[in-house]
């Protein structure tokens, strides 16, 4: 088995631990700018790593939620599904001082692949 590896991200502001299989869709097809997206090779799972702009009217948990299920309208999702939502202890962040909170939201999606029907 393939094991996990560090991967920087918006050139190397901060990384990620990818699981094995992880292919960075970059280079298979342009990403925006605001986004780092990894595909599995076998599965059908994708990996999206998406910077936001702050919402003021939102703070806490509820940003975090507001961002998932915001992503999934505009994707069309059929499906969005948080599954959790985590406080990040600020002291374990390389951007501590740029920031007085982090949350961490994992969830599902459906959304339909580029060029595919909803």
């Amino acid at each position: 088995m393939e094991p996990t590896r560090d991967y920087p991200l918006f050139g190397g502001a901060f990384s990620a631990t990818l699981p094995p299989g992880a292919i960075d869709v970059s280079d298979l097809r342009p990403v925006p700018d605001h986004q780092e997206v990894f595909c599995h090779r076998v599965t059908d799972q994708s990996l999206i790593v998406e910077l936001l702009e702050l919402q003021a009217h939102v703070q806490g948990e509820e940003a975090a939620r507001y961002h998932f299920e915001d992503v999934g309208g505009v994707q069309e999702a059929r499906a969005v599904q948080v599954e959790t939502v985590q406080p990040l202890v600020l002291e374990n962040l390389a951007l501590r001082g740029c920031c007085q909170e982090a949350w961490i939201l994992s969830g599902q999606q459906q959304v339909a692949k580029e060029n595919q029907q909803p």
